[in-house]
């Protein structure tokens, strides 16, 4: 199975950011990828929950969602769209981070909402809380795909190795980890949290991420960095690609006879024991 990572820098117009990840999309094709990944936020990236409410929308009524998923169908490829930033109607107002898997009839596979959100103090100047914009999702997600099972999380999910256990448990061999990844975490935890998931998993990881400067030019914000750095990793725990830090496409070829023989080396996955004393 050869996949393609798309990497973006998203601004904080979904219609302006459109065009550029459908062109990305193509490369991916063009290239041979049979399945596509998209990074979190694929719609948008803003700070101004104001700005948000005026220019998101629902599911069902959501241009990039539409768009990708008549693209998906033309090029008749599997597409994980990381994360789109949704309207919902929560009475608190809050936004759905939802990723989705569409299938090459342009169908929706899968949709998984983010568990964990990013309520962090990085640095005296960098304060995130994900969750007073968001309402975190509930529910793990393995979808079907004919490679095998796809383990769906979001960014932060990353650092809740439960999460990823329980999937591989239930019968992922990949697993998918689209991000905006924060510049300063990502240059000390990003490669290594994803190579310990692989290796703890025995999983092919694929992890397609925003990079560079995001502008809030229609919000007037600060704007925010990411880290870039579109990983596949191998389940002995291989970096199989890196995307660096522009804009882009990366490539791989994945073959899932890899699972079976890193679990095969190491089963860890059943030799869970009950302790106590905690």
């Amino acid at each position: 199975m050869r996949v393609g990572l798309v990497q973006l820098t998203v601004g904080d117009d979904p219609a302006e950011n459109l065009p550029e990840t459908l062109r990305h999309v193509r490369t991916a094709a063009a290239g041979g990828a049979g399945f596509i990944l998209t990074p979190e936020c694929t719609n948008i990236l803003s700070s101004s929950r104001d700005h948000q409410r005026a220019v998101l929308h629902p599911e069902a009524t959501d241009p990039t969602l539409a768009t990708l998923r008549a693209e998906a169908k033309a090029l008749g490829v599997w597409l994980l769209i990381g994360s789109l930033a949704l309207l919902t109607e929560d009475a608190d107002g809050r936004f759905a981070n939802r990723s989705f898997l569409i299938a090459p009839s342009g169908e929706i596979a899968a949709r998984y909402d983010k568990i964990h959100m990013f309520d962090v103090d990085v640095s005296e100047t960098e304060r995130y809380r994900e969750s007073a914009s968001y309402r975190p999702g509930d529910r793990a997600v393995l979808a079907d795909m004919p490679a095998g099972p796809l383990g769906m999380t979001i960014c932060y999910d990353v650092r809740f190795a439960a999460l990823y256990r329980a999937l591989a448990q239930a019968g992922a061999r990949v697993l998918a980890v689209p991000a905006a990844f924060n510049h300063i975490t990502g240059a000390a935890h990003w490669e290594v949290l994803l190579r310990a998931r692989a290796i703890e998993t025995g999983c092919f990881v694929l992890a397609p991420a925003q990079t560079g400067f995001h502008p809030e030019r229609k919000s007037g914000g600060k704007g925010r960095k990411t880290h870039g750095h579109s990983l596949v990793i191998a389940p002995w725990g291989e970096v199989l690609a890196d995307g660096g830090t522009a804009p882009g496409v990366v490539f791989a070829d994945l073959d899932l006879a890899e699972v079976t023989q890193a679990r095969a080396r190491v089963p860890s996955l059943s030799h869970d024991r009950a302790f106590e004393g905690l």
